[in-house]
């Protein structure tokens, strides 16, 4: 069974096929979701889903970078709240910097760059404290993600760039440090040359895969609404790349993200 490692499950829930899209994913070969954690207004939602489905749902809590607003710091003193909860977040995340969707005046965009850059790195603080791993966001920064990494002392080991879109360098860097890229549906479109190349250059031994659901389909599904059934169109791809059998890269990424969220 695979582990869909990175999904949003709100929007889903909203529309009300949440049910519909577990049983897809469980029809799919999908064991286990990871919910992913943006801002407070999906935080209580997660844990209680968690809590209803304890063995398909688990999630994350944590302030992305681009829902950055100004009761930041509100929002990050509720985090360890979550944490004293049963069930309680398998990591932080997704947290780090987006320097794509930044306003046009240069003015503005560096005020939004530098308070990332403090919501980021209070987050990894919060993490290094607790223990617990790290999901992060990089568009467009990924050299200054790294930077605000070492900045903090973080444990790489803890570290996973999720929807990993860079090259064999930048994951050649991560893995050096001891930390991975996890890969999307975007491994399989046609010019995502270097994201193949990285997925190569990183190999099995730290392997996720992930949805980003409602996101990123992955071919033959692009362009529809992602949902975490579809992993495994990413899965077979992957394990086409690498030249493995799908059940061994199943059953391999699945141990790994097991163990970096410590699943059990």
């Amino acid at each position: 069974m695979l582990i869909d490692s990175h999904c949003h499950l709100e929007s889903f829930h909203r529309k009300g096929i949440l049910a519909d899209v577990l049983q897809n994913a469980s029809e799919a070969g999908v064991g286990q979701l990871i919910t992913i954690g943006t801002s407070k207004k999906d935080w209580s939602l997660y844990r209680q889903l968690a809590e209803q489905h304890p063995d398909k749902i688990a999630y994350t809590v944590g302030l992305h970078p681009t829902d950055v607003e100004d009761d930041w710091e509100e929002q990050l003193d509720q985090l360890p709240a979550f944490f004293e909860d049963d069930p309680s977040p398998v990591g932080i995340g997704e947290i780090g910097l987006d320097h794509f969707h930044l306003p046009k005046s240069p003015t503005e965009a560096e005020q939004i760059k530098s308070r990332q850059v403090l919501v980021f790195k209070r987050q990894l603080e919060l993490a290094s404290s607790m223990n617990c791993p790290v999901v992060v966001h990089s568009r467009n920064s990924f050299y200054e993600c790294v930077k605000v990494i070492e900045k903090t002392g973080a444990d790489w080991s803890k570290i996973v760039f999720h929807c990993f879109a860079d090259g064999p360098d930048e994951i050649r860097l991560l893995n050096e440090r001891g930390g991975r890229g996890s890969f999307t549906g975007i491994v399989t479109y046609k010019n995502a040359d270097d994201i193949r190349a990285a997925l190569l250059e990183q190999g099995m031994d730290a392997l996720m895969v992930e949805t980003d659901a409602p996101y990123l389909a992955p071919v033959p599904m692009r362009g529809k609404r992602n949902e975490p059934a579809f992993v495994h169109h990413t899965a077979d791809f992957c394990a086409n790349l690498l030249d493995m059998d799908r059940e061994e890269f199943a059953h391999r990424t699945t141990a790994n993200a097991r163990l970096f969220f410590n699943l059990g």
